[in-house]
């Protein structure tokens, strides 16, 4: 008899406790979820699976034929050449963008919208901002899925820590009809294979595995350091009024060197968990052993530090930007 972990999709075996859905001989007849998923739910441990891309390649083409309908979340921080996929989708795909509630109540929706329209060609047939654990706009998904489903089955896609898990727990708890609740984490690769989830008569959600960005700073620190960098609660943006040969030190993570001739603007949208120190940039070295970016840029742009934060920066700017070797920095036009 086979069995499936209802909280990361993966088939039960008894062989290796290294690989997924792991389950001890014992529990096998009582136990929902494997081992991992248990330890995840209860102890805050994270087990890394090695799964080949191959697999998650081949799941996503399977995905594509169905040509049901797919939600692609996004979370709002990582607005990035990730939203790309979407058009190697085949279907209806509607575009959540998720964890608003993060950003400042004073950001309008509309605002972001035309942002993405007018900055990524999509092929989508709607947008929309949700919060699962603020529980915004979950009741408009509900009846926009319903209103654009082609058959019972509507799936999942999106970066890892995109929230597909949570945002499937909140649709549960409103319209679910039983509580088999999907185990989420705050780190990448928790959901192993497919995940269906009946949620009533006319509707299931199939949760699929997280796209892994090897570039971003979530891919490559601890769950500790995790749990620090991603907000839990509305972020307070912090401005700063750069003057030439100033620096930003970014918590233990980046740094960004000024080398512009005048005065210019600097808002930092980051967890309110992680401090920020302006320095001299000739007298203090610090992290200046990380990778370097250099940029020139135009008026009104972002730069953005993959799964760490993004600055607005007003006027035009030279910066320097020191990361961790796999992170990726780019630019963009100002999201706010």
């Amino acid at each position: 008899m086979t069995k499936k972990c209802l909280g990361c999709g993966a088939l039960f075996q008894m062989e290796d406790p290294k690989k997924a859905g792991f389950i001890e001989k014992e529990n096998f007849d009582k136990a929902v979820i494997c081992k991992r998923c248990f330890r995840i739910k209860n102890y805050g441990d994270y087990e890394v699976i090695n799964k080949n891309i191959k697999d998650y390649e081949k799941i996503f083409d399977e995905i594509s034929k169905r040509r049901d309908l797919i939600l692609f979340l996004c979370d709002i921080f990582t607005l990035d050449e990730s939203l790309n996929y979407i058009n190697k989708l085949s279907g209806k795909v509607i575009l959540v963008i998720t964890k608003k509630d993060l950003l400042p109540k004073s950001v309008k929706e509309y605002k972001l919208i035309n942002y993405i329209k007018k900055n990524y060609n999509l092929n989508i047939v709607d947008i929309i901002f949700v919060s699962s654990n603020k529980n915004y706009n979950i009741d408009l998904l509900y009846n926009l899925v319903n209103k654009r489903k082609v058959s019972n089955n509507v799936y999942l896609v999106g970066n890892t820590n995109a929230g597909k898990s949570t945002l499937i727990n909140a649709l549960i708890k409103s319209y679910g009809k039983n509580d088999s609740f999907i185990t989420t984490s705050s780190l990448p690769a928790t959901t192993i294979d497919l995940i269906e989830v009946k949620l009533n008569d006319g509707l299931t959600l199939i949760d699929t595995p997280g796209l892994v960005s090897p570039n971003n700073y979530l891919t490559n620190l601890s769950l500790k350091e995790v749990k620090k960098i991603l907000p839990k609660v509305e972020i307070k943006p912090r401005t700063y009024q750069m003057k030439p040969n100033q620096s930003l030190l970014i918590g233990d993570y980046a740094r960004i060197d000024y080398l512009s001739d005048e005065k210019n603007s600097f808002t930092i949208y980051l967890s309110n968990n992680i401090s920020i120190n302006r320095i001299n940039l000739n007298t203090n070295d610090k992290l200046r052993n990380l990778k370097l970016t250099s940029f020139d840029l135009k008026c009104n742009k972002d730069v953005v530090i993959n799964g760490l934060c993004f600055c607005k920066i007003t006027k035009p700017a030279k910066v320097n930007i020191y990361t961790k070797d796999n992170v990726n920095v780019f630019e963009r036009n100002n999201l706010i």
